[in-house]
């Protein structure tokens, strides 16, 4: 007997070519190679044969992962483990199609309209869709979840697996008080089949921009039992005016007029739970930072741990002086220098 082909030649792609380029190009073949169509051409069969046993190793990860690693040698033992699915079968005259060595290991039974066979291998490659798998194409004891799990239409046979759904990303803005605090938010989404949906979600207090929030079971639906995936919300904050996030802490910006900063005083510094009065040291510079224990954003990991707030600084310059207070001003420079 022949040597076996290498099953990446076999297809015709690359090593490192992904799932959709595999099945693409098996469709391709498997169409082209099928023995109904190639009545004329012995050879054939035996050529989608060998098309069908290079998708089943390579449309599976472990199977593709021993094959990448040992070659045929990987499946030699038991004979036939990686084999075309021991098809039998054809188009019967009453509008059937049926073969033996199907998914299960039993005989299986398609129906379908029309004589078209590109209608019938959409139908078979396009991916299976509820009620019925193309146009006036349907089965008889035949799943959509037999069809994905096995590989293909003439996989190994190989009992359904569960397998649990994809995890799905969505984005959601939150405001910069939300974010600190934490809320409640309702979001709108459509879901895995297509249905708007509205859902209540709580924003936990200190979360920042590129956390996500996890909501089990809200992805992409399961197979053979297996759970549905969840939804990741990525959070994105967005600015709040006047205010600074860096880590935990936040800085704000507070001006104060040149005599509080001279001679001393009060000033007004908002914070994310109200406003407070914090007093300024008399001869107090621009840039100064004042802070404020405790007034940050508080740790998504110990509610007892909270950052700070700086106020920082900045000192009024007026803009137009009375002639009175010109005079007094040039008399503080001359008393000063």
């Amino acid at each position: 007997m022949a040597d076996k082909r290498d099953y990446y030649e076999v297809l015709g792609v690359a090593r490192n070519a992904d799932d959709a380029a595999i099945k693409k190009a098996y469709r391709k073949l498997a169409k082209k190679y099928h023995p109904d169509m190639n009545k004329d051409n012995p050879s054939a069969e035996e050529k989608f044969k060998e098309v069908t046993e290079a998708y089943n190793i390579l449309s599976d990860k472990e199977k593709r992962k021993l094959y990448d690693q040992f070659g045929h040698a990987a499946f030699d033992e038991g004979g036939g483990n990686s084999g075309a699915g021991g098809y039998q079968g054809g188009f019967g005259s009453d509008g059937t199609f049926h073969f033996n060595g199907g998914p299960g290991g039993g005989y299986q039974e398609f129906h379908y309209s029309g004589d078209n066979l590109d209608d019938i291998f959409d139908g078979i490659f396009g991916g299976f869709k509820g009620k019925g798998f193309g146009s006036g194409f349907h089965s008889k004891g035949f799943r959509t979840q037999d069809f994905e799990d096995n590989g293909g239409f003439f996989g190994g046979g190989g009992r359904s697996r569960s397998q649990e759904g994809e995890d799905v990303l969505a984005k959601v803005d939150v405001t910069f008080e939300e974010a600190a605090l934490g809320a409640d938010k309702v979001i709108h989404f459509r879901s895995p089949d297509g249905k708007e949906e509205s859902l209540q979600v709580h924003i936990p207090a200190g979360i920042d921009s590129g956390q996500k929030i996890r909501l089990k079971g809200k992805g992409m639906p399961g197979r053979n039992g297996g759970g549905a995936g969840n939804m990741l919300l990525e959070v994105n904050v967005l600015k709040k005016p006047g205010f600074e996030r860096k880590g935990m802490d936040i800085y704000t910006t507070v001006e104060i007029p040149f005599a509080t900063a001279a001679l001393g005083g009060e000033a007004i510094v908002p914070t994310l739970n109200g406003r407070v009065s914090c007093k300024i040291k008399e001869g107090t510079q621009s840039g100064t930072k004042i802070r404020l224990k405790g007034k940050g954003i508080v740790s998504m990991k110990n509610a007892s741990e909270k950052g700070d707030e700086y106020a920082v600084i900045q000192i009024q310059v007026p803009k137009h002086l009375s002639p009175d207070a010109r005079q007094k001003l040039t008399e503080f420079v001359k008393a000063a220098s």
